[in-house]
């Protein structure tokens, strides 16, 4: 072990110095065209749900869970179990993904262990560091995971279902698994082939996926839009809500989009939250997630105000790959209300709902 662990910092440091290069060799077409960061807005939304794919996926739960009482519904794409990596690096890569890199992957048929979670969530809700669980009983679910996704497996959001189950009925969970998908946002006109992995982590598979998800939480929504988008992008300033943001694993900026009818005050008007993947923020593959994932042709036909908070590597090792905290890789409390990356979206939500 201590000859091992030079070695592998090496190679980690290696990892994110590559990574850092390709952000800055990323080209012209890709990179962000935002104007310099602004305040975020206060627009007096309403009906808060949240979505996001493998990190993404698991941060939108442990928000989801631990928020319940202000969120209406969540869509997980390829995550796993609230709490599922109880902390630990090895948890989380060996268990609750195939993320190691190591040539072996100990993910299984009930391997998260979801009725310990359950028991752990059920401690934090007595102890107030999220909300009541009660409050997930009201929430719609929507959950994809593609059969041939090699990094979440389908076992891990076997037990996410399993885990939803003992709060929800089962009539307001909808669980897609039957499609040969790899590990990306599903859509049905951009990306990559569905059987690909690869950046930036959204693939053609004729699956709507931010659409399905939208209208599972929200039912009866209105057509998307086949035109560009005709709201605005505001690039905005993450400082406000969390101090030293890239030293805890966030980006100095995110992304709001507002559609038609939802400038000024927004009233009627509903906030979802999209959390990014690893290596899928505007840093690492340009305009691909904000522009492209498919959220906005269904915000701008039903005044749906999209935020997409940014998350950022922290190097040489903790984060190099700009993934949310869902295994504490920065804050012991990533899971519960007053983690730091937790309570500075929340904060922004707050913002754009003028609480």
């Amino acid at each position: 072990m201590l000859r091992s662990a030079p070695r592998k910092l090496i190679v980690r440091t290696i990892v994110a110095l590559a990574m850092l290069a390709a952000t800055l060799l990323l080209p012209p077409a890709l990179r962000p065209t935002y104007a310099q960061a602004a305040s975020l807005p206060a627009l007096k939304t309403a009906q808060l749900s949240v979505s996001g794919l493998s990190s993404g996926g698991f941060m939108a739960v442990q928000f989801d869970v631990a928020y319940s009482a202000s969120i209406v519904g969540a869509g997980i794409i390829a995550g796993g179990p609230y709490n599922c990596s109880r902390g630990s690096v090895n948890v989380a890569t060996m268990v609750c993904s195939c993320t190691s890199g190591l040539p072996w992957c100990s993910v299984s048929d009930g391997g998260t262990g979801v009725d310990s979670l359950v028991e752990t969530t059920a401690t934090y809700a007595q102890r107030g560091h999220i909300d009541a669980t009660a409050h997930l009983a009201r929430q719609r679910i929507w959950l994809f995971s593609g059969r041939a996704d090699t990094v979440v497996p389908t076992a891990v959001m076997d037990d996410l279902a399993a885990y939803y189950g003992h709060y929800l009925p089962a009539e307001q969970i909808r669980y897609r698994s039957d499609i040969k998908a790899e590990h990306a946002i599903p859509t049905d006109g951009f990306g990559n082939s569905c059987g690909k992995l690869g950046a930036p982590y959204i693939s053609n598979c004729g699956v709507d996926g931010a659409g399905e998800l939208l209208n599972w939480i929200y039912s009866s929504l209105a057509p998307r839009s086949t035109a560009p988008p005709a709201g605005r992008f505001i690039e905005f300033d993450q400082e406000e809500f969390i101090d030293s943001p890239r030293r805890h694993g966030m980006a100095t900026s995110g992304i709001l989009y507002v559609p038609p009818g939802c400038e000024g005050d927004a009233a009627g008007c509903k906030l979802h939250v999209a959390f990014h993947g690893c290596k899928q923020t505007t840093a690492l593959v340009g305009e691909a997630h904000t522009h492209n994932a498919g959220y906005n042709a269904w915000a701008d036909t039903n005044r749906i105000v999209v935020l997409y908070p940014q998350a950022a590597p922290v190097y040489p090792w903790a984060n190099p790959n700009s993934c949310w905290d869902w295994f504490s890789y920065d804050d012991a409390n990533y899971a519960i209300k007053t983690g730091r990356q937790m309570r500075a979206v929340k904060r922004m939500t707050e913002r754009l709902m003028a609480q």
